[in-house]
C-alpha cells in the first residue's frame, strides 16, 4: 500500500481554499480592460503569473499571444484549463508552479510576464522578483497589479479588517501588501538587477461587479475566499463572527458605486508596476 502524503504549503492550501472563481467571476470586465492595455500582438509569449482561473490569461490568449498560466492552487488550474477548452484557445494552457521557483521554465523565455494579484502572495519576494526578471527576454517587460498598504478602497480594507481577527503572522512573514510600496518594488527589482530607471510605477483601478446586493457580496467572500474565510474561521471560535460581518457588511455597503437596487459595483485602487528589461 502507499502511504505517501502529499504535503502541501500554507500559501496553496489558501488559494485552494473554498472557490476563488466565484470572486474572478466579479473581476473579469477589468482583467479585459487591463489586458487591452498591453500592446499584446499575436504570437507574443506570456507568461501569468499567480493567474488564477484565466482573468488576465484568457483576454490575452484571444488577443493571440501564446500564453502559460501559472499558479499555486491546483483548482484553480483545472478551473483556467476548462475555461480555455470552452473558448477554444489552443494557445493558452495552465501549469501548477509556485512564484518563488519557476524551474522548470527556461531563461529568457517570455517578452512579458504578468502577475495581477497573483505573485504579490507568494513568500519570499526576492527570490519571486529574481525569477520573473530571469525568465522575461532582454527588451520584454513585467507588468504587476498589487494591492496597496492601507488603501481607502475595497481589498486593502478587506484585508487590513480580516487581520485584526486572526492570529498574528509567524515570525519572518513579510506582508504581500509590502508590493504595493514603490520602495520595497524597487528593492526587489534592483536586487535583481534591475536599474532603477528601468521600474515604473501607476495608480489603476479594477472594478468589481456582482449581481446582487453588497451583503450578498459580503457572503461571497466569506464562503469562497481564502483570507476571509480563515478570518471568520478565527472570528467564530473567539466569540466575534457578528463583529466582523458587520464590519464587512458596512465597508461593502459604503463602497458600492452602483445606484441601481440588488446589484454592485466596487471600485479598488491598486498598484501597476512596469519593469522595462
Amino acid at each position: 500500500m502507499n502511504n505517501t502524503t502529499i504535503t502541501i504549503s500554507p500559501n496553496q492550501a489558501l488559494w485552494e481554499k473554498g472557490d476563488f472563481t466565484r470572486i474572478a467571476d466579479t473581476m473579469r470586465e477589468s482583467g479585459e480592460a487591463l489586458v487591452s492595455q498591453l500592446g499584446i500582438t499575436p504570437g507574443l509569449k506570456v507568461l501569468d503569473l499567480g493567474c488564477g482561473d484565466g482573468t488576465t490569461a484568457l483576454p490575452a490568449a484571444k488577443r493571440g499571444a501564446d500564453v502559460l498560466g501559472m499558479d499555486i492552487a491546483r483548482n484553480l488550474v483545472e478551473a483556467g484549463n476548462r475555461r480555455a477548452r470552452l473558448l477554444g484557445l489552443d494557445n493558452c494552457r495552465f501549469v501548477e508552479g509556485d512564484a518563488t521557483n519557476l524551474l522548470p521554465l527556461a531563461d529568457r523565455t517570455f517578452n512579458l510576464v504578468v502577475s495581477v494579484f497573483g505573485a504579490m502572495f507568494a513568500p519570499k519576494p526576492f527570490e519571486v522578483a529574481k525569477e520573473m526578471v530571469r525568465v522575461t527576454r532582454p527588451g520584454g517587460r513585467i507588468v504587476m497589479g498589487n494591492w496597496i498598504p492601507n488603501d481607502p478602497t475595497l481589498v486593502a480594507q478587506i484585508l487590513k479588517i480580516s487581520s485584526a481577527y486572526t492570529p498574528p503572522p509567524p515570525e519572518g512573514f513579510v506582508s504581500p501588501m509590502m508590493w504595493g510600496m514603490e520602495s520595497h518594488v524597487i528593492e526587489r527589482f534592483t536586487g535583481a538587477g534591475v536599474a532603477r530607471d528601468r521600474i515604473s510605477f501607476e495608480r489603476d483601478t479594477f472594478t468589481f461587479r456582482f449581481p446582487g446586493s453588497p451583503t450578498a457580496f459580503v457572503e461571497e467572500f466569506r464562503c469562497f475566499y481564502g483570507p476571509t474565510m480563515n478570518a471568520f474561521a478565527a472570528a467564530e471560535k473567539a466569540g466575534r463572527a457578528a463583529e466582523l460581518q458587520r464590519e464587512l457588511e458596512a465597508l461593502f455597503v459604503s463602497q458600492n458605486k452602483n445606484s441601481h437596487p440588488g446589484t454592485t459595483s466596487i471600485p479598488a485602487t491598486f498598484m501597476r508596476v512596469t519593469v522595462a528589461l
